[in-house]
């Protein structure tokens, strides 16, 4: 992959624009997510944009990072900029990779494959979704030699789990996404407007479909009484929709009843809100992968990460998903980072919009930083080229704003000491 710079990225779309060619995405943010709220059902762009209760730790998450600034230096060598790292021994073109998201089939028909080899393209590591539409093999292909990860949703089935683990590892998966903040569903108001849930419809199920471990418990009789709806058109359409995305023929699947005994199997064992601290070790005993624990906000819970072996924190608020009115992910940080200290990877989401907040998660300690929704919208837009797109022009962004602040590649950034607007 030939290293290009911001200034390549510049200029080659002022060059286009000269010719009458436009990006194929949307520069800017705000008309970036309404464009692709265009492109995307009503149910689509609830579950994707949407958050908890209120929202206000959506709105929080951005906001937040008003509170640091950068203040420029100047007359300094800024020439030659560098902007990559290393992550678990891996060098990436640039301190960013692509957070899990589920059910990418609302968004675009290719799903994680298209952003699998987005990231594959630009040499970005990419968390493979627990909830992926995709199964993690074909995303695995896709991406080439790039890194990757899976996020783990603990099941209620440890042989699930363990077989994940597994399949992760078989995948030349570099570590283990542990997403410690959503073993409940948040209250998610916009899907609650919409009485929609996308896994009822047999949406981002694909890891649990394509694995035999899921497929002997689907063939176990269900220790819960089945709720059985009235026949109206719209339960008929559910399951249709949900026979056809289960694997094969859509005829056998119906006639069996697999697409909806999945769904079944997958509501009744989704996750496990009683795992505690102490269930830890049963992961390193199944897995030699680095573990990352993610949904870590607290620093005495990063404390504890630490006691336990973690071998990176994650901090994340579920982009505002799980929680009305909980901390920004931005405002955890530099408490964590300070109980870190440097000994394990830090990586962070939730709220991330441009460059210069990228730079300012690294100037208070962040290893990496997730891109979540802005590479959704990205995806409904133009697909695989969409998400290349907003990927180059997220390096071009931080490339400049680190030049620009005086600074010639991330260990500077580092360096950096940011002005705290409430010191």
């Amino acid at each position: 992959m030939p290293k290009t710079s911001a200034l390549d990225r510049q200029r080659s779309v002022y060059v286009g624009g000269a010719a009458g060619k436009r990006p194929k995405i949307p520069i800017d943010l705000s008309r970036l997510e309404a464009a692709a709220r265009k492109r995307m059902s009503t149910e689509a762009w609830a579950y994707i944009a949407g958050g908890a209760g209120h929202e206000r730790t959506i709105a929080h998450n951005t906001s937040a990072f008003d509170r640091w600034a950068i203040v420029p230096r100047m007359l300094r060598d800024v020439q030659e900029r560098d902007i990559s790292t290393t992550l678990l021994g891996h060098s990436v073109p640039a301190p960013l990779f692509l957070a899990p998201i589920g059910v990418l089939e609302m968004v675009h028909p290719e799903a994680d494959l298209a952003v699998a080899r987005a990231a594959g393209a630009l040499g970005l590591p990419f968390v493979f979704s627990n909830q992926a539409s995709v199964p993690m093999e074909a995303c695995a292909a896709a991406i080439g030699e790039t890194p990757r990860f899976f996020q783990l949703y603990w099941s209620r089935s440890d042989e699930l789990v363990i077989h994940f683990l597994q399949r992760a590892k078989a995948c030349g998966c570099s570590g283990i996404v542990v997403t410690l903040d959503t073993t409940l569903l948040g209250w998610r108001t916009r899907d609650l407007d919409l009485a929609f849930l996308p896994f009822l419809r047999g949406m981002g199920l694909a890891q649990y479909t394509s694995d035999p471990v899921f497929r002997e418990i689907m063939e176990a009789p269900d220790p819960a009484p089945v709720d059985r709806p009235r026949p109206t058109a719209k339960a008929v359409y559910t399951l249709i929709a949900a026979n056809r995305r289960f694997p094969g023929s859509f005829w056998k699947n119906l006639r069996s009843g697999a697409g909806l005994r999945a769904v079944r199997t997958f509501v009744r064992i989704y996750s496990r809100p009683n795992i505690t601290w102490q269930d830890l070790p049963f992961l390193r005993q199944h897995t030699d992968l680095p573990i990352f624990l993610k949904g870590i906000l607290h620093p005495d819970d990063a404390r504890k990460a630490l006691d336990y072996g973690a071998d990176g924190i994650y901090i994340s608020n579920h982009g505002g998903r799980q929680v009305d009115g909980a901390i920004a992910a931005i405002e955890a940080l530099p408490a964590i980072a300070a109980v870190v200290q440097g000994k394990v990877p830090i990586l962070i989401d939730s709220g991330f919009r441009g460059g210069a907040d990228v730079f300012k998660a690294l100037a208070l300690g962040a290893t990496a930083v997730g891109i979540g929704r802005p590479y959704c919208y990205a995806l409904a837009i133009a697909g695989q080229a969409g998400v290349e797109e907003l990927l180059a022009n997220w390096m071009a962004d931080i490339e400049l704003t680190m030049a620009l602040a005086g600074c010639k590649n991330l260990e500077e950034i580092r360096q950096t000491p940011l002005l705290d607007r409430k010191a």
